[in-house]
């Protein structure tokens, strides 16, 4: 058992909110996935969460926290700010209660998601689109909280959100004995919190791991510096778990509780989006392979170990697939982009394809840039490999017959207006 000054959600707290939301909220199951765990040398189980009511654990948080609100409370109203899985299952708690929400959604959310939230909400869900970013709608949220009196439910820094998002953990313990591993995704830290507290309590024996996008380290960050910290940058690919400032009460709990933290790079989850569709047919958003991906780093402790990922929701935007794979095929080495300037002669370009790209080489981008006299600038040019040891030879090639200019790949300024 864990030492009681430790942060921790009390386990009777967890289990009274398993009671309180079973009747919304399924039991997930836990899969054994045969081609990671014989990658791994281990037993690798997957809690599917992406097959939950609105396709993610938020439901259970979201529905817990309402209920535990006073009737003067819901007859004003409840207000979330969150342009994902959150808002869906606020909306969908608020269809089930017959109470009024308020969502506040960036106007920039995609439509699918809008329409999500739309339809678990149904007459019950308001929703409104105001600002750019997450942050300018949760600042509308708030202002529209003071005014109307209305009650705001956290996405994760909530004890109450917090013991919802636990009975994932409870479930776990139930449907499998002899657990080694758990990997947890982190982003406000709400179902680590939740589901760290459970094993420490049911089962300190079990190793909690929490998993971070590479470029939104917030909770590794916060370790550093023995404080939770505010991130003056993130990279918003991993959305679901992609924030500036994790909840003050989940980082106190996640700093106790978890016994290891990782950081994963964003393309790395990419590759692992694309292997679970092409492998196993299981869609799920960037969030929900955090989990998964992070196998890799820990391969070596987990052999012949027994291996619980958390795959936390599958609510993936169809239109983000290409940036997928081109992310995947950036980090495994297979995609780089050029600028270059081809001689203004004639068959230049011929020679360009016949003697300097590889037999297996394609040209997947090609853009001149025009300049002010309309004659043909410098090209931008990506090439696909089909395999990452072919990227030297043709660096000499092109090097060899004058084609070499500006590698793009290391220049993120320029980069981003590419992928």
């Amino acid at each position: 058992m864990l030492a009681v000054d430790k942060n921790i959600v009390p386990i009777e707290k967890i289990y009274r909110a398993k009671e309180v939301i079973k009747e919304v909220v399924q039991e997930t199951p836990l899969q054994y996935m045969e081609n990671f765990s014989k990658k791994y040398q281990a037993e690798i189980y997957f809690k599917r969460e992406d097959l939950q009511v609105v396709r993610s654990y938020k439901i259970r948080g979201a529905y817990h926290k309402i209920c535990q609100l006073p009737a003067e409370s819901l007859s004003r109203g409840i207000v979330c700010a969150s342009a994902g899985n959150h808002a869906q299952g606020v909306a969908l708690a608020c269809q089930k209660l017959k109470v009024t929400g308020t969502i506040f959604m960036p106007i920039t959310t995609p439509q699918q998601k809008v329409d999500q939230v739309r339809m678990f909400g149904r007459e019950y869900a308001d929703i409104q689109l105001i600002g750019d970013t997450y942050d300018e709608s949760y600042q509308a949220a708030a202002l529209f909280c003071e005014q109307q009196q209305a009650t705001f439910v956290h996405p994760f820094d909530d004890i109450d959100v917090i013991a919802g998002q636990g009975t994932v953990g409870l479930e776990i313990i139930n449907q499998l004995s002899g657990i080694d591993t758990i990997i947890l995704p982190v982003g406000g830290g709400g179902l680590a919190s939740g589901v760290a507290s459970v094993c420490k309590q049911c089962n300190p024996n079990i190793k909690v791991i929490g998993v971070e996008p590479e470029g939104a380290p917030s909770l590794s960050q916060s370790l550093k510096n023995s404080s939770n910290t505010n991130l003056k940058f993130i990279d918003k690919f991993v959305d679901g778990a992609a924030v500036q400032r994790m909840g003050d009460l989940t980082f106190g709990f996640c700093r106790d509780l978890l016994d290891e933290t990782h950081t994963i790079p964003e393309g790395a989850i990419c590759c692992n989006m694309l292997t679970l569709y092409n492998e196993n047919a299981i869609v799920v958003e960037p969030a929900g392979a955090l989990s998964i991906s992070a196998l890799e780093s820990v391969k070596d402790q987990i052999k012949g170990k027994r291996v619980v990922c958390v795959v936390s929701g599958g609510n993936n935007d169809i239109t983000r697939m290409e940036e997928i794979k081109e992310r995947a095929m950036f980090y495994q080495g297979l995609k780089h982009y050029f600028m270059i300037r081809f001689p203004q002669r004639a068959g230049a370009l011929r020679e360009f394809v016949v003697e300097v790209l590889g037999p297996e080489d394609n040209i997947s981008h090609f853009e001149y840039s025009k300049k002010h006299n309309r004659s043909k600038g410098p090209a931008v040019v990506g090439i696909e490999l089909s395999k990452k040891e072919d990227f030297e030879p043709l660096l000499e090639r092109m090097k060899a017959k004058g084609f070499l200019g500006e590698y793009l790949n290391q220049k993120p300024e320029l980069f981003q207006y590419i992928v």
